[in-house]
C-alpha cells in the first residue's frame, strides 16, 4: 500500500511540477519586466508616456497568463504564446529604454 501510495505521488508531483516551473518562469518574467520598467523609469530613460505604455502591456500578459492558468493547466500552445508576448513586451522595453529621446 505504502510503496503504491509513494509510486502515485510521483507520478503526481511529475506531472505537476513542469507546469508550476513554467508557471514560475512566466512569474519571473513578469517581474523582472515590470522591475526593468520601473528602473527605466526612475533614470529618466523611459518618459511617463512610455512607462504607462510598458506597463499596460505587462498588464495585458498578466490577464492572458490568468486566463491560461484559469482551467488549472498550462499548455504548451499557452506556454508560447505567453512566451512571444513577453519576448515581444521585452524588445519594447528595450528600444523605448534606448531611444534617442533626451532625457
Amino acid at each position: 500500500m505504502k510503496r503504491l501510495l509513494s509510486v502515485a505521488l510521483l507520478a503526481l508531483t511529475a506531472t505537476t511540477t513542469p507546469s508550476l516551473a513554467l508557471a514560475d518562469r512566466v512569474d519571473h518574467r513578469q517581474s523582472h519586466q515590470q522591475e526593468r520598467i520601473r528602473q527605466g523609469r526612475q533614470s529618466g530613460e523611459l518618459s511617463t508616456r512610455e512607462a504607462r505604455r510598458l506597463r499596460r502591456e505587462q498588464r495585458r500578459i498578466n490577464r492572458m497568463e490568468h486566463r491560461a492558468k484559469a482551467d488549472g493547466q498550462l499548455t504548451p500552445q499557452e506556454r508560447r504564446k505567453l512566451e512571444r508576448a513577453q519576448d515581444r513586451a521585452s524588445r519594447h522595453v528595450y528600444k523605448e529604454k534606448h531611444d534617442a529621446q533626451g532625457r
